[in-house]
């Protein structure tokens, strides 16, 4: 999950403060989800995915296809 989250923050040429903005943490905080440090709650995976308009099972790892399944 880590490095997912990490790329899609990159390519949409985001800082983790941006992230961490959105999900009312810091910065640090943040960056510790991104390596694997700090677990990321169930409300920030929605955050994130509705954001990233995916699913949380692309985010964790589940499945490697990014779309949304409706």
């Amino acid at each position: 999950m880590e490095l997912r989250i990490r790329n899609l923050r990159e390519d949409r040429d985001l800082k983790q403060k941006d992230l961490a903005k959105l999900l009312n943490c810091t910065q640090q905080t943040y960056s510790r989800y991104e390596t694997g440090e700090n677990t990321i709650d169930i409300r920030s995976l929605i955050k994130l995915a509705d954001f990233y308009d995916t699913s949380i099972d692309y985010l964790v790892g589940r499945t490697n296809n990014p779309q949304r399944i409706l």
